[in-house]
C-alpha cells in the first residue's frame, strides 16, 4: 500500500508544494541573527529511494541566506521531502523503518531491492528513531502532546498511528510534525 504511495508522482508534487509554502513563509521572515532580508540559496540534493521519475525541482533543497554582508547566515526551513542530512527521502526513512517491524527475511530482501537500501541502513534508521530522534530537544518537548505516551521502541510506527486520515494524510501529518528536526539548527531548538 505504501509502495504505491511512494511511486505516485502526485504525492511527491504535494510534498514539493508543502515545502514551497513553508519556504515562502520562512522567506517572508527576517534573519534571526541580524534581522536582514533573506535571499534564495537553494542547493542540490541527490535523494535516493525514489520509485518514480520526477523533475529536477524535486532535487533542490529550499533554503535562504541573509543578504547582510558579514552575516550571510543560512536559514533552512523545515522540509517534508528531506529528513535532515539523510540521503534518502524522508517518506522512505519513515515507511521503511515502519515496515522493518515484523518483516521476514524474504520481504526485507524485496524491500531492499525495490527501494535500493541496505538492511544495515534500515537498522541505522530504526536506531536513529529510537535514540537520535528521541534525544532531540524537539522530541523532549513534543512528546508531551501525546497521551498515552508514544511507544519509543516502535517509532516511527507508534507516532504515525497517532495521526488520522488515510495513509497519505497520516504520512504527511507525521512529516509535517517532525519538520523542526529537518531544517537548520534554529528549527530543532
Amino acid at each position: 500500500m505504501y509502495r504505491d504511495l511512494l511511486a505516485d508522482t502526485t504525492f511527491h508534487q504535494l510534498l514539493l508544494a508543502c515545502d514551497a509554502d513553508i519556504a515562502e513563509a520562512a522567506r517572508a521572515g527576517r534573519c534571526t541573527l541580524c534581522g536582514g532580508a533573506l535571499h534564495s540559496a537553494c542547493y542540490a540534493r541527490k535523494p535516493r529511494g525514489r520509485l518514480c521519475r520526477l523533475g529536477p525541482e524535486h532535487d533542490r533543497r529550499l533554503s535562504f541566506c541573509c543578504a547582510v554582508d558579514g552575516c550571510r547566515s543560512r536559514a533552512t526551513p523545515p522540509s517534508l521531502r528531506f529528513l535532515g542530512r539523510k540521503v534518502y527521502l524522508g517518506a522512505i526513512v519513515v515507511l521503511v523503518a515502519i515496515m522493518r517491524h515484523g518483516v521476514t527475511a524474504s520481504r526485507m530482501e524485496r524491500l531492499s531491492q525495490v527501494v535500493g537500501v541496505d538492511r544495515r541502513t534500515i537498522d541505522r534508521w530504526r536506531a536513529w528513531w529510537r535514540g537520535g530522534f528521541t534525544a532531540t530537544s524537539f522530541w523532549q518537548v513534543a512528546r508531551a502532546t501525546f497521551m498515552p505516551p508514544v511507544d519509543r521502541e516502535r517509532l516511527p510506527a507508534s507516532l504515525l498511528e497517532r495521526f488520522t486520515g488515510d495513509d497519505t494524510d497520516r504520512l504527511i501529518a507525521l512529516l509535517r510534525f517532525v519538520g523542526p528536526v529537518t531544517g537548520g539548527c534554529a528549527h530543532a531548538r
